[in-house]
């Protein structure tokens, strides 16, 4: 049992605190500054020979972002992981990197824009920088968010279900109903609905924990919940059906419920559950096969790409000759042809990455990803409470799961699903609401990492004085 005497995070008396290690991370955040900036310095050399004046801009910019990014986390979170700001910061540097590469080539095959995007992109990391330090303002303790369960649940359906409601003139991109345009402004409300829908998986399954782990039968090893407690995993299955059907959204679909069934197995550790979702997920893969036609095209490409090299199959057969032509090492910052690959931007930026920086470079960022998750999931097994226990989790699978789904596309291992890499490619909605998410982890693992308050001192009382007897 853990009490007070046995938290690891209890100084002992006369002990000094636990270092806050603020120093370390401004160090590394510095490290990656200047790794973005060499990155940026060889891609004006290569392509155009010299280096040019909007480098100093951008350095100075992105510099200063996570300058700020450090002193609010020392000023609210001061015991947060060290690690998770500075792999956001080298992410985000090379996503910045890439797409002013794609810029310089002046001509991305089937993008919407060719213009300036990396400006764009740097706008919208102070964006997201803004709602980080939004959230630490406001979130002063992550246990409140569990009171406000059910409205963010809420929040998050309507924001799923606004595109869907939308004409497809303002909503409607490759044919998936995903975003809200108007007046040349666009956001894709399902990224902020996924962070929403965490709050609320991690909320629930705390508190029914102890009932979805019933047992009622055991078949092959696996102990079976009751009929009665399916409910909440085939309501999830439901909704990712439904966002499917009238979004066109396979990849908002998958990554939701991917989430809800792993939250609910690390909420009562019976891998019953994993078993259940792998069944209704085979079973509404094949519905959704046969039942709608855009996702028999998918699958159809995703299984002989080259037979539609010319349709729908174009763009996973440029993303394969691109890796193929990095190789291990890669063809070098801006020695390849990745804008030869539609939407590189976006969509297939790993497809970029990898012929520029080859096989060594695209697993580089894969560790840079697993170092995040494994931060997050630390953060998870160290603090106390248990939604902030699953929280976390949540948080960092989900993290996890869409680079999963994301490089499975781009390879050919998966179908696509027009999910974006997280952090590095371009989008507003998904780089600002993902540093929501990393402003969440922030605040989660400040109070794992705290050092625990030393327990009040009791006053005395008169009877638990010393008596002494004294002789005649």
């Amino acid at each position: 049992m853990t009490g007070p005497g046995t938290d690891p995070r209890a100084a002992t008396a006369g002990s000094p605190p636990p270092p806050t290690r603020r120093g370390t991370e401004l160090l590394l955040l510095g490290f990656a500054v200047v790794i973005t900036l060499v990155a940026q310095s060889i891609v004006d050399l290569t392509m155009t020979g010299s280096l040019t004046t909007e480098l100093a801009t951008f350095g100075t910019w992105f510099a200063g972002l996570w300058l700020v990014a450090h002193l609010v986390v020392r000023r609210l979170a001061p015991y947060a992981d060290p690690l998770l700001l500075p792999c956001i910061a080298v992410l985000s540097g090379l996503g910045l990197v890439m797409i002013h590469r794609l810029d310089l080539s002046g001509n991305t095959v089937g993008a919407s824009a060719t213009g300036e995007d990396a400006p764009v992109q740097l706008l919208w990391a102070t964006v997201g920088l803004v709602l980080f330090i939004a959230v630490l303002l406001v979130v002063r303790d992550h246990r409140v968010l569990a009171r406000f369960a059910y409205t963010l649940a809420l929040v998050g359906l309507v924001l799923l279900a606004i595109p869907a409601v939308l004409p497809a003139s303002i909503s409607e991109v490759y044919g998936a109903k995903l975003w809200i345009r108007v007046a040349g402004f666009s956001i894709q409300p399902g990224e902020f609905a996924k962070i929403c829908l965490i709050v609320f998986f991690a909320a629930y399954l705390v508190d029914k924990r102890d009932v979805l782990a019933l047992a009622s039968r055991k078949v092959a090893g696996l102990e079976l919940p009751r009929g009665r407690d399916l409910g909440p995993v085939l309501l999830a299955w439901v909704a990712s059906i439904l966002v499917l059907v009238f979004e066109r959204d396979l990849g908002s679909s998958l990554l939701l419920f991917g989430i809800f069934v792993v939250m609910i197995y690390i909420a009562t550790e019976r891998a019953s559950w994993l078993f259940i979702g792998l069944l209704l997920f085979a079973g509404g893969a094949f519905i959704a096969y046969q039942a709608f036609g855009h996702v028999r095209v998918r699958v159809d490409t995703w299984l002989d790409p080259f037979a539609y090299a010319d349709e729908g199959g174009y763009q996973i057969v440029q993303s394969l000759f691109s890796l193929g032509t990095g190789g291990l090492f890669g063809a070098g910052l801006g020695g390849g042809r990745p804008d030869q690959v539609p939407v590189a931007k976006s969509d297939f930026i790993a497809a970029a990455i990898g012929e520029e920086l080859g096989l060594f470079g695209l697993v580089a960022m894969i560790v840079i990803y697993l170092v995040l998750v494994e931060r997050g999931l630390r953060t998870s097994l160290v603090v106390r409470d248990g939604f902030g226990k699953l929280l976390a989790a949540g948080l960092a699978f989900a993290v996890a799961w869409q680079v999963f789904v994301v490089l499975g596309g781009v390879t050919g291992l998966l179908p696509l699903t027009g999910l974006t890499t997280p952090f590095v490619a371009y989008g507003g909605s998904s780089l600002v609401a993902n540093f929501g998410l990393v402003a969440l982890l922030v605040r989660i693992s400040d109070a794992a990492r705290r050092p625990a308050a030393p327990p009040a001192p009791t006053p005395a009382k008169l009877t638990d004085a010393p008596t002494e007897v004294v002789g005649p």
